[in-house]
């Protein structure tokens, strides 16, 4: 697919790369599933650069816009799930 990842001039080469990361994980969610666990360590990182919610969401809309793929239903999944099971969202 072609398309930019949200991100923000004022990160490090680093943040940028946990954003990231993240993002290709939610792609990953809708494309073949993704293991809870390892969703949940790159939401991690991905919060430590994006604190707030009110970033979080901005930065999930210019994805979806971008993509075409919905985080929240992906974090909310993840979220609701238990143990390490696969987290697969169907379009």
């Amino acid at each position: 697919m072609e398309y930019s990842y949200p991100f923000s001039i004022d990160w490090t080469t680093d943040e940028i790369v946990d954003v990231v990361e993240f993002f290709e994980a939610i792609e990953k969610a809708y494309e073949k599933g993704i293991m809870r666990q390892e969703l949940m360590d790159k939401y991690r990182k991905f919060k430590k650069v994006v604190p707030s919610m009110a970033e979080e969401k901005t930065y999930f809309r210019e994805f979806e816009e971008e993509s075409g793929y919905v985080s929240y239903a992906v974090v909310k999944k993840m979220k609701e799930a238990s143990g390490d099971e696969l987290i697969r969202i169907k379009r």
